[in-house]
């Protein structure tokens, strides 16, 4: 049965055409995976699917994504991510299939949505990596997302009762209607550069655009891995984020907007 995937181009050269038509086909795709950037289940028969390849230096693996959640994209990773990263293959009669990848190099899943906050629509994006985020130099094990981005100027919340202060330095860069990424300040006072920068321009919707040219700024939520989750709508992502600011998982910045 044909499958709802996405195959990008760059990933189509990294498996050639032969093994991209059979997944596309559903010859070598799973009916049913856990998507590798919210970790909720999804279905290639009923929803778009995005196919993504972790490459290693010598194997790649890949998995699979809900296309609201990651577009089809190629992820460079060390061979030792690679080989830490394959928690499970299973397979059946049908041979092999690749079926849950948790990358220990973390890949930053954004969501867009309004947020009401103080009784004004906001424009938010909530930012969710894949996995734990360990200190740069460490090998130990644990999350340190939140002190990274604290020490980053970003604020802690324990509810979303105001509108969090302004990261000077920090933007979002919307341009022709889309998100393009989120850009943090340069080193020595540098160009900016991308902290997230989405593989193709996400589409975000007119009323987050008309909220976003109202305030000029949107608001920059993050949670460690497993807080938020692929929510299907902004009043389940408000309660998500609720949720996340009363256990101490959630932080936070505006962020003044970028090009057009």
């Amino acid at each position: 049965m044909p499958r709802m995937l996405d195959v990008s181009d760059e990933v189509r050269a990294e498996i050639g055409d032969e093994e991209a038509d059979r997944l596309l086909a559903g010859e070598n795709a799973p009916g049913s995976y856990d998507c590798t950037s919210c970790r909720t289940p999804g279905d290639t028969g009923q929803e778009r699917t995005s196919t993504v390849l972790f490459v290693g230096d010598e194997t790649a693996v890949l998995a699979f994504a809900h296309a609201t959640c990651l577009p089809s994209q190629v992820v460079q990773v060390t061979e030792e991510q690679l080989q830490g990263a394959v928690r499970s293959i299973s397979g059946d009669a049908a041979g092999p299939q690749p079926a849950k990848v948790v990358p220990e190099q973390a890949v930053l899943g954004v969501t867009s949505g309004l947020v009401l906050v103080a009784g004004e629509l906001h424009p938010a994006l909530v930012v969710e990596p894949t996995a734990p985020v360990v200190r740069p130099g460490t090998t130990g094990v644990g999350d340190d997302f939140l002190p990274l981005l604290i020490e980053q100027g970003f604020m802690p919340l324990t509810e979303l009762a105001e509108v969090p202060p302004v990261l000077h330095g920090w933007s979002v860069l919307l341009a022709m209607g889309r998100l393009h990424a989120v850009l943090q300040p340069g080193l020595h006072g540098g160009q900016p550069v991308a902290w997230w920068q989405a593989h193709q321009p996400l589409q975000v919707t007119e009323s987050w655009r008309n909220a976003a040219n109202k305030h000029q700024q949107a608001l920059v939520f993050a949670a460690p891995v497993g807080s938020i989750g692929r929510q299907p709508r902004e009043d389940l992502l408000r309660d998500a984020l609720d949720r996340a600011a009363a256990g101490g998982k959630l932080v936070a910045a505006a962020m003044p907007l970028a090009g057009t």
